[in-house]
Order: C-alpha cells, then sequence, then structure tokens
C-alpha cells in the first residue's frame, strides 16, 4: 500500500489531469512516485506524458507500472513510436492476463488495422462490442473502418454506421433548437483536430477564406496540445471555445446557447470524434464534412458535403443516412503547408528506371492491392515500388506478395518535409483500393507524381477519380484492373509525357478547383445558406453524371 504522502500526490495529479494542467499532473505523479512507487502513478504519468505527446516518457512510464492496464496504454505508445511488434506484444501480454478485456481488443484492433490487416481488425473492435456492449468507441470504430474493407458495399457501411446510431445514438436526440435569425448565419465547426494535422490542409484555406460580413465563425475544440496552426486558425473565427475534456451534454447546451445555424463535423467516426454530441441536436442544422467522404449512419445529422463525382447524381442516393449535398466542383480544397521542397526533374531519368511509388497508410494496403502492384511491375521490366510502412514484420508480408522481393523498397512514417522529399524519388504513384488516397494523393500532385487510380465501388473509391476530373486528368484513372495496369505501364514506357506532366502538375493543381480557396469557400457558403433555408435546396452540379458510359 503506497503511504499516504504517495497517495495525496497522485491524487493531486488526478486533479491537474481532468482540468488540463498536463505539467502540474506530470510533477505530481513523479512527487508520488518519489515517495512511493506504485502501478496507479506511474499509469497516470504515462496518461500525462502521452497528453503532452512525450511518447518515449510515457512507454517508459507504463512499463513502470507493469500491469494489464498499463500494458495496454504502453502498447499505444509503442503503436504511435512505430514499434509495432512491441505493441503487438504488450496486448498479447494483456491478453493473456485478462482474456475478456475490451480495452485490449479494441487497442489490437486499431494495431491491426494500421497493419492493413482489415479482417482480423474488424474481428477485434466486434469482440470489443460484445464484452462491453454499453461503449460506444468499437462500434465507433466499425462503423468508420468498415470502408476499408475490400468485401464491404456502400449498404454494408451505411449498415454498420447505422448500427451505431441504433444502439448508442437515436435516443440521445430531441427536437433541433429553433433557428434565431441574426444579421450573420452562425456557423459552428467541431474538431479534434485545430493543430497541425492532415485537416489543416483543408481548414485554413477555408477558415481564412470565409465571408465574416456574412458568416460568424465559432470553432469547437478538443485540441490537447495547441500549437502555431491553432492559433492561425482561432485568428479566422469569431468564437473559439476550447472544449477538451467537456461532457458531449455540457458542449450540446453551450452550443444551443451560441445560437448556431449550421454545426459542422469534421470527424465523423475517426479518433477524436463527437458522434454523440451531434445526437442530442444542438443545432438546428447539422452537416458532416472533410473527415472522409461517408456517412456518420446518425439520424440527427441532416446532410453530408460531397461532389459530383464522389456521388454522381441519381446513382448513390441510399447510401448514405445523410442527404448529400454536392459542391460544383470539388470536395477538397487542398494547401500544402509548404512550398519546397520543389517536384524536381523526373527521377528515371539519372536511375535509368522508372519507380512506381505509394506513400499511403498500409491500412490501405490489402492483398487485391498488392496483387495488381505485381502486375505493374511485371508490365514494365526493371521498375521499382517505393512503399511507406513501419519496420517490422509487416514488411514481410508485403514482400511475400512480389515475385521479386527486391524490386521493393521502404521509406518508414517521416516528418512532413523529409515525406514530401521521398517523392522527388517516385516518377508515378499506384493508388490504393477500396479506399484511395486522399490528402496523399493531392501531396502526391503537389510534388508534381501522377496518381494512377482503380475507381471502386463506394465513395471512399471514387476520391481519386474525383481529383483526377478536377484536375482536367481523367485518363488516370481506371476502371477495371486490366486499364490498371495498361494506364501505369503506358506511362512508364513514355518518359517524355511523364516528365512533361511532372514539369506542369503543381501549377496544374494551383489553377484546378482543388485549390481554388475563394472559390470553395464561396460554394460551401452557399450550400449553408442552403441548408440553412436561405435559398431552396436543390443540385448544385450543372451537368450529368461524371460516369463514363456503362460505368454508372
Amino acid at each position: 500500500m503506497p503511504d499516504p504522502e504517495a497517495l495525496a500526490s497522485c491524487s493531486l495529479g488526478d486533479e491537474a489531469l481532468s482540468r488540463g494542467d498536463l505539467a502540474g499532473a506530470v510533477r505530481a505523479y513523479r512527487r508520488a512516485l518519489a515517495a512511493s512507487p506504485f502501478p496507479e502513478a506511474s499509469n497516470n504519468l504515462g496518461n500525462a506524458l502521452m497528453a503532452l505527446g512525450d511518447l518515449t516518457g510515457a512507454l517508459a512510464a507504463y512499463l513502470d507500472a507493469d500491469c494489464p492496464e498499463a500494458w495496454i496504454n504502453a502498447s499505444v505508445a509503442a503503436r504511435a513510436l512505430g514499434d509495432t511488434g512491441r505493441a503487438s506484444d504488450l496486448l498479447q501480454k494483456a491478453l493473456r492476463a485478462q482474456p475478456g478485456n475490451p480495452l485490449a481488443y479494441t487497442a489490437l484492433g486499431n494495431l491491426l488495422k494500421d497493419l492493413g490487416r482489415i479482417d482480423a481488425a474488424l474481428a477485434c473492435h466486434r469482440e470489443a462490442q460484445a464484452l462491453d456492449p454499453a461503449d460506444p468507441v468499437p462500434m465507433g470504430n466499425l462503423a468508420y473502418l468498415r470502408a476499408f474493407d475490400p468485401e464491404a458495399s456502400a449498404g454494408d457501411i451505411l449498415q454498420e454506421a447505422r448500427n451505431f446510431d441504433r444502439v448508442h445514438a437515436r435516443d440521445l436526440g430531441g427536437e433541433p433548437p429553433t433557428p434565431r435569425p441574426g444579421p450573420r448565419l452562425r456557423i459552428g465547426y467541431v474538431s479534434p483536430d485545430f493543430r497541425y494535422h492532415c485537416q489543416a490542409f483543408f481548414t485554413l484555406p477555408l477558415f481564412a477564406h470565409h465571408d465574416r460580413a456574412a458568416f460568424a465563425i465559432h470553432a469547437y475544440s478538443s485540441v490537447q496540445r495547441p500549437d502555431a496552426v491553432t492559433e492561425r486558425l482561432r485568428a479566422s473565427c469569431d468564437v473559439w471555445r476550447d472544449c477538451a475534456g467537456l461532457p458531449d451534454g455540457d458542449l450540446a447546451r453551450i452550443i444551443r446557447e451560441d445560437g448556431i445555424d449550421v454545426l459542422v463535423d469534421l470527424t465523423m467516426h475517426m479518433a477524436g470524434g463527437r458522434p454523440l454530441l451531434f445526437a442530442r441536436r444542438p443545432a438546428p442544422v447539422q452537416v458532416a464534412w472533410l473527415a472522409y467522404p461517408g456517412t456518420t449512419g446518425l439520424s440527427a445529422m441532416d446532410y453530408r458535403i460531397t461532389d459530383p463525382f464522389l456521388d454522381p447524381p441519381g446513382v448513390t442516393e441510399d447510401a448514405y443516412a445523410e442527404r448529400s449535398v454536392r459542391l460544383p466542383h470539388t470536395f477538397w480544397c487542398y494547401h500544402p503547408l509548404a512550398g519546397e521542397p520543389d517536384p524536381g526533374p523526373l527521377p528515371a531519368l539519372a536511375a535509368g528506371h522508372v519507380t512506381f511509388g505509394c506513400l499511403n497508410n498500409p491500412c490501405k494496403v490489402n492483398p487485391a492491392v498488392l496483387a495488381l502492384w505485381e502486375r505493374v511491375l511485371q508490365a514494365v521490366p526493371g521498375s521499382r515500388l517505393r512503399l511507406m510502412a513501419h519496420p517490422g514484420s509487416h514488411r514481410q508480408l508485403i514482400l511475400d506478395a512480389f515475385a521479386d522481393p527486391s524490386r521493393i523498397d521502404f521509406t518508414p512514417f517521416l516528418s512532413r518535409r523529409d515525406y514530401l522529399e521521398q517523392y522527388r524519388s517516385i516518377d508515378l504513384c499506384l493508388d490504393t483500393f477500396p479506399y484511395n488516397g486522399h490528402t496523399t494523393s493531392l501531396d502526391a500532385f503537389w510534388m508534381g507524381v501522377p496518381v494512377v487510380t482503380r475507381v471502386g465501388a463506394t465513395v471512399v473509391g471514387r476520391a481519386g477519380w474525383s481529383q483526377l476530373q478536377n484536375l482536367g486528368l481523367p485518363g488516370l484513372a481506371a476502371w477495371d484492373d486490366d486499364a490498371f495496369v495498361e494506364i501505369a505501364a503506358s506511362h512508364a514506357g513514355d518518359l517524355p509525357r511523364l516528365g512533361a506532366l511532372r514539369a506542369g502538375l503543381r501549377a496544374r493543381m494551383e489553377a484546378s478547383p482543388l485549390m481554388d480557396a475563394e472559390g470553395f469557400t464561396r460554394d460551401l457558403e452557399d450550400a449553408y445558406r442552403r441548408m440553412a433555408g436561405f435559398h431552396p435546396l436543390h443540385p448544385v452540379h450543372p451537368f450529368p453524371s461524371p460516369f463514363p458510359q456503362g460505368q454508372g
């Protein structure tokens, strides 16, 4: 039993942690451990260090705690550090000690997802849900993860999201508040990622271009570690609410008091999302955008933002719980947050061979993707393929899919600058499916690297098609596997064409709707007005289905 001084210091640490004083919590837990080491103080010290971003320190603290709860937490820290082998070992240790621990199954599901083992990840989250039916996290994970499943139809994905709504959300809702007309339409954005995060590539240009005379911008931020991007976003808002740790019910009350007209969910079922906030109906109009093109499944979510390429008019209306509102051109408005490095010359000219690449998260890489990439390598003798993956056994699983593994190069997860630098040695990117690259493909285009995409049957598999349409490069989109191989091989066999495309691709990006922040913001504001009832809500696309003949 720890001595009273240690227990008192640990209690002070818990209080500091609950009010967001992370540094104070660390000091208190260290005092507790100096007085009398015990598992609770070590584990909670790890939690505080994790919140501060000190992953190495957190891992050490969790290991010092040496108990099943801490092993699970340590696995999360090890996974964040890229040590997937250690993360797996820790979770197996926790499950041997506590075979029915739902948190261990949730953590294992998240780890397996990172490794691209989607079937096993889904099974873990289903086990966690069965073990603790009252916890909404496993079903939220299933609602998000099902889109990565090569066997899932749009109907399967919708059903998974609706299951979450039925079990955890539907009964929380009530009547939406009555709109309170004012001189400006009040738009509220909800996110845990108002910071240096891939979401900022899209929120920064939008927030900077909002018409502040016509719209009052409110941000509801769950960021635990604000940074320079946080401050830039804050400067573009009329009202900024820090709400990390605030219960959903309390935040719903604040949003109602703020009189928000349109509340926008930027995270959906991804990590840190607050679907149970939106389930409480704090705003008269609620809309999902940005996290991923898909569905929340929530009966309380009115609309979802999309575009006519992601969702061809008249084709996908039954795939979502929300009503789809199509912007005229694009779902994305991208800013790279980096001018350097420049694309550089075509790498093949110096290397003497074509280098294909895919720097998407391995969670999007499945056996069917690897098999198709192998066909591309066979069609282009001497070519190589560069992939991003954590060191460890997962790399071997990828290598086993190729006839000649020596043609595969790996890069670890890198800083933003170093990650972009990788594109200077890639000639042509190969997309993933059924979940295409989204931000990663936009990064590739910015760096002058074309992306050959395989158009899919669900909305996340039409991201490449949408982006290529907005770039005026629909010829890089394949509607079947044979076409994918032919497009990749024909471009690899014509270096002058590939070099010319590289030389002009950044300028093409800058001139496209994908980087027209002013135009995108006006289109989105017009959609908000329509949702709020200022104008009739009609399709905002001026052209017919963008699918080629016979592909709808």
